[in-house]
């Protein structure tokens, strides 16, 4: 059945006004007139955007992606209900039985995308293979990598990214069979120098995993892997909550690494009240707006991409076609996926509709209509 949506369209050209026509799940049409992003909305016209695509999710409505069973469902809904509409389940360091279980029960889901959820579109394997010296939220449980252990982990569910410490002891050696597995490797929660982080690129490393938090800083004379990044990655993921990282380090990261994207990080208290949720083994506490160890210590998020988008225009500034690329087609692309992140003929009817404050109204994933309203 043919439907006709209405308003402001955010293309990969720019915005045009008019109509976008969804048939059999995709989009079938855009037609409409050119307009500058600064009207978008304006009249009271609803402004339609690519679905979100996030690669870094450990939870939200309550549940954690380590829990197993049918956690994996309450999260796709919830993320849904915020404009995501495909996402990466991540795991959390953990010893390999638990992390196995909860693969095992991701893997089906990434086969059927049941009524009202985001796809999940794979696995981001966060742990265990980082290094005891920047866990940050991370369990203790981190060991080193093998690849044949990477490629059993790989048959329960289809890892899509990997993240690890280059510096710990055959990680470099194992960047190029991971990247020809289609298997992106992403340098994170590591205590590695520049030298490292510049090393695992050479190797074949895709990006940088919630750039700037969890791994060693930028320092005039030891740069670190954030000088790396900065300094020669294409690709790295960042956490606009800000909190985790301030709007003056976005905004260079902008500036050096064309391939920014933005995930939540986020865990079971996204979309939930403030209390005390899980992440993994631990126990976190949602208050203020983030999520914290009882140390104090940052544990994931809170966040949902419908406000990370929210404060890449309000804080730090850009345009909505620019915000949108960030949060919507710059992680499709990363992900070798060409009909999703974006609206155009032929890409999956994935549509976030929002007013013109960016306050969500509604949500299409794969033309299903999840007729949504979420206050910002």
């Amino acid at each position: 059945m043919m439907r006709r949506l209405e308003g402001d369209i955010v293309t990969p050209a720019g915005v045009v006004a008019g109509t976008l026509d969804i048939d059999g799940g995709r989009i079938a049409a855009i037609t409409g007139t050119p307009i500058d992003a600064a009207r978008a909305g304006q009249g009271g016209r609803p402004v339609l955007l690519p679905g979100f695509i996030d690669t870094h999710v450990h939870g939200g409505g309550g549940r954690d992606t380590m829990e197993g069973g049918d956690a994996i469902a309450t999260i796709a809904r919830r993320h849904a209900r915020y404009g995501t509409t495909g996402f990466l389940a991540t795991t959390m360091t953990a010893p390999l039985a638990d992390i196995e279980a909860a693969l095992k029960a991701l893997g089906p889901v990434c086969r059927t995308r049941g009524a009202g959820q985001a796809r999940l579109l794979g696995v981001h394997l966060e742990g265990p293979y980082i290094s005891p010296d920047r866990l940050g939220a991370q369990p203790a449980h981190a060991i080193p990598a093998t690849l044949a252990e990477v490629q059993r982990l790989n048959e329960f569910a289809p890892i899509k990214v990997l993240t690890l410490a280059p510096e710990m002891s055959g990680h470099l050696a194992l960047i190029g069979p991971l990247r020809d597995a289609g298997i992106r490797v992403q340098i994170g929660h590591s205590a590695g120098a520049y030298e490292d982080g510049v090393a695992a690129l050479q190797a074949g490393a895709a990006g940088f995993t919630h750039l700037f938090n969890a791994m060693t800083g930028l320092h005039h004379r030891q740069p670190g892997i954030v000088g790396a990044a900065l300094a020669h990655g294409e690709h790295a993921e960042l956490i606009p909550d800000l909190l985790h990282v301030h709007p003056g380090a976005i905004r260079a990261a902008l500036r050096c690494i064309p391939g920014l994207f933005c995930v939540t990080d986020s865990t079971a208290a996204a979309g939930m009240p403030d209390g005390e949720y899980r992440l993994g083994e631990h126990r976190v506490q949602k208050c203020l707006g983030g999520v914290r160890l009882p140390d104090g210590t940052l544990a994931g998020s809170a966040l949902t991409m419908d406000q990370a988008l929210r404060n890449l225009v309000r804080t730090l500034g850009l345009d909505l076609v620019q915000a949108s690329r960030r949060v919507s087609t710059v992680a499709a692309d990363y992900l070798g996926l060409p009909d999703r992140g974006r609206l155009a003929p032929g890409a999956w009817a994935d549509v976030v509709v929002m007013d013109a404050a960016l306050v969500l109204q509604r949500v299409f994933v794969e033309g299903e209509d999840l007729d949504v309203v979420v206050d910002a």
